[in-house]
């Protein structure tokens, strides 16, 4: 990575009205000469933009942002998209905008803010972006974050035509927000500067209303968001058809070999993994984030696969498939994989509007419940064991969570809207009981050990109750093992 002109203080480069970059060149920069900074300051075509379209979801976000104005009359909403973050010295992690400000914007640039203004018959948004890097004094190649470093960022103009939203100097803002009065509200933990702005004028009981409305606005999602939900989903059955295709080559390097295989093909189809893919073969499948992926592949034991694609626009599928990883499940992996499946089923089966968040897990952990008193593993009788929860040494954790902009989505919600809520027509949720026998559990039978299964498919509710998002890869034990034997022909 080239660094030949960036000064040993970043912090240097940041221009001020008291010492602009222009002033301060030849002593930051002693190779930079007059003549090269003034011959810098010319000679550039015009690359406005000037027949942009509106983003696919601007309609939706205008209608996401007028159902937050009614909530919040009279008052002035702060919501920031955060800042880069440093990963080493000089180098920073890839930026991902806050889900809020992604969600009502659209937007996915670093140190952009929306406000929403209060005003007499709602609110007037603007959304603050930095403008496009100033040539005449040379911040466009002398600072590190200048586009000839790190790209051309549009124009406030061709944000404001992509955005549908009035566009300003975000390097303002702090100043304006420091002088404004009255009520004001922002969604916190993503800038530290413009949090500082309003130290004097918020409040943290007031702010969490306001990631609570946010967080609980996502529980339904639009007609644009299930496309782009089904749009991950399909580049996720991609995904893992590939990783079906290439078991041979992990089985002679490591779990690497899937994580890198299926990092491909989010990075081609989409903007990432939705989070740490989880490709954990053999015991590794009894750990339930295991996201270090430096294990063995070994031909005779299972693979676990938890991974999804997150689209440009942030929305991620979450599937989880367990595969044999020579292609034919043994006579016990089968017995446990039906009953992970069978559980699924009858989870799968209590989605639907009206019924609550919580039926799904109870049917799946029900089903999970008899087959381990059928295998004696636990005593009996199974409502005994449901009642006390015996069942959750070997199926840990709960059956299923609402999936959207992140992956374990609408976490802010109440519990009265959310865990203890109703299921709606447009909610989005994942179904994934799993059995899970320990390596070192004593309890079970020796050959249990070290088996871990888990079943997840990404459910919409429907008005008359649901479908399958990922019905496309297969989940039947005998269909999974004629699917793989098709992608290895």
């Amino acid at each position: 990575m080239s660094d030949a002109l960036n000064p040993e203080t970043p912090e240097e480069l940041v221009e001020t009205e008291e010492e602009p970059i222009k002033q301060r060149k030849n002593g930051l920069y002693p190779d930079v000469s007059d003549e090269l900074a003034e011959n810098m300051k010319s000679g550039w075509a015009d690359t406005e933009l000037y027949d942009l379209r509106p983003v696919p979801q601007a309609a939706e976000t205008a209608a996401r942002r007028a159902a937050l104005s009614a909530r919040f009359p009279g008052e002035r909403l702060v919501v920031p998209a955060g800042n880069l973050k440093t990963r080493s010295n000089d180098t920073e992690y890839a930026f991902r905008a806050s889900v809020e400000y992604a969600y009502l914007t659209g937007n996915q640039t670093e140190d952009g803010v929306l406000v929403l203004e209060p005003t007499a018959d709602g609110h007037e948004a603007t959304i603050y972006l930095l403008p496009r890097s100033n040539r005449e004094n040379g911040e466009f190649w002398l600072d590190g974050q200048g586009e000839l470093w790190v790209g051309r960022r549009h124009s406030l103009t061709e944000a404001e035509k992509l955005y549908g939203i009035p566009a300003s100097d975000v390097r303002e803002l702090a100043g304006a927000l420091r002088e404004g009065t009255g009520p004001v509200r922002v969604v916190r933990g993503y800038d530290a500067g413009i949090e500082a702005a309003l130290t004097d004028k918020v409040t943290a009981e007031r702010d969490e209303e306001l990631r609570v409305f946010l967080s609980e606005a996502r529980l339904v999602k639009d007609e644009f968001e299930v496309g782009e939900l089904q749009k991950a989903v399909d580049s996720t059955v991609r995904g893992f058809e590939d990783v079906v295709k290439v078991l041979d080559k992990a089985e002679a390097t490591s779990e690497r070999y899937i994580e890198g295989t299926f990092f491909l093909r989010a990075r081609v189809e989409g903007n990432d993994i939705g989070y740490g893919s989880i490709c954990a073969a053999g015991p590794h499948a009894t750990t339930l984030h295991w996201v270090r992926n430096d294990g063995a592949v070994r031909s005779g034991e299972l693979l676990l696969l938890d991974a999804g694609v997150e689209t440009h626009t942030y929305y991620t599928a979450d599937i989880t498939r367990t595969l044999p990883i020579n292609g034919r499940f043994n006579e016990l992996q089968k017995k446990i994989y039906d009953a992970v499946y069978e559980a699924q089923e009858a989870g799968i089966a209590a989605v639907k509007p009206g019924g609550k968040f919580r039926d799904f897990h109870d049917a799946s952990q029900r089903v999970l419940a008899e087959k381990l008193v059928e295998w004696g593993l636990v005593e009996g009788p199974v409502e005994r064991v449901v009642e006390l929860g015996l069942q959750r040494r070997w199926t840990l954790h709960g059956t299923g969570h609402m999936l959207g902009m992140d992956v374990h989505d609408c976490a802010a919600a109440r519990r009265e809207s959310y865990a203890d809520g109703t299921l709606e027509p447009g909610m989005c949720l994942t179904v994934e009981p799993g059995l899970y026998f320990q390596a070192d559990d004593l309890t079970v039978p020796e050959e249990y050990r070290g088996i871990g299964v888990r079943i997840e498919d990404d459910i919409l509710v429907t008005e008359d109750g649901n479908r399958n998002l990922s019905a496309a890869l297969p989940r039947r034990s005998d269909e999974v093992e004629a699917w793989m034997a098709a992608l290895k022909a």
